[in-house]
């Protein structure tokens, strides 16, 4: 089994594992050099549990293309909600990006959608995303949560990868509620090092209250035993998918929490991998 498993983030549907890796594996590489480290990787040693292709239509071939989504299709409640979300952090980030508080918003829900999905249209973040595409990813999010089918199959494919010899779990954004989830149901995995990049674990209601397990008291569970696995969250301050970038708070203050400037591309995952302080983590557990 691999010592390192990669998890992917939203918005991977039309991609998969060998693609994936061809992106990830150099980055990993560039990481744990950034780091100084003299911990080596083969290819064998690294695989990536693949779960986009869960949310692509029914019948739709992996090469096929995205549903075309409008405003109109974005959904009140959690859809929304997120999106608002999203927003909101995008313009305080950002300054061309206008405010919600400064928008003259006509009342009801469609206008606020489509003043959201425009605003963000200006964002660096999205820049490059059209508005099908970013649909598409907030709907992903919420899927996660409201299909018990896809969520346990998303779990199964990292559970499936997580071996005895698995030391290292890195997991990018949507990817990190994935492997957080299924890291928690094995209690007796050997992985001595979880590292989460531009992860949403910590977005209140949306995210957090809704993991599985659930939090305790307002904390919630460590993915493994606290005595062996490690755990560090990397994010960049302009990442909008990490609303919340500490996540001590949330997961106790175990969580090694790093801001790292990711350049005009915050979520990247390979601007992430090659950051000394992710290649720190994962040569931690291979040295």
């Amino acid at each position: 089994m691999a010592r390192v498993v990669c998890v992917h983030g939203v918005g991977k549907q039309q991609l998969g594992e060998q693609t994936l890796l061809s992106q990830w594996a150099p980055a990993l590489h560039d990481g744990l050099r950034r780091a100084g480290s003299a911990a080596m990787i083969t290819d064998s040693d690294v695989m990536m549990a693949f779960y986009g292709d869960l949310f692509l239509p029914s019948g739709q071939r992996l090469a096929g293309d995205d549903p075309h989504y409008g405003w109109w299709d974005v959904s009140a409640g959690p859809e929304t909600d997120l999106l608002l979300k999203w927003w909101e952090h995008a313009a305080a980030e950002e300054p061309q990006v206008v405010s919600p508080s400064a928008q003259n918003l006509l009342s009801g829900f469609g206008p606020l959608v489509q003043s959201a999905l425009l605003a963000l249209s200006g964002s660096r973040f999205f820049a490059g995303l059209a508005e099908k595409a970013l649909i598409f990813d907030l709907k992903q999010v919420v899927r996660y949560f409201a299909e018990p089918d896809v969520r346990a199959a998303a779990r199964d494919r990292v559970r499936a990868m997580v071996g005895e010899d698995t030391r290292v779990v890195v997991a990018h954004s949507l990817g990190s509620l994935v492997a957080y989830e299924a890291l928690c149901s094995m209690p007796e995995h050997k992985v001595t090092s979880f590292v989460t990049l531009g992860s949403p674990l910590g977005i209140p209601n949306l995210i957090f209250d809704r993991v599985d397990p659930a939090p305790e008291r307002g904390v919630g569970r460590w993915p493994g035993k606290p005595s062996s696995t490690a755990w560090t969250n990397v994010a960049d301050a302009r990442d909008v998918v990490a609303l919340v970038k500490d996540l001590r708070p949330r997961f106790g203050p175990d969580v090694t929490c790093h801001l790292v400037p990711n350049g005009s591309h915050v979520h990247d995952s390979t601007h992430y991998l090659t950051k000394k302080e992710t290649g720190v983590a994962i040569a931690a557990a291979l040295e």
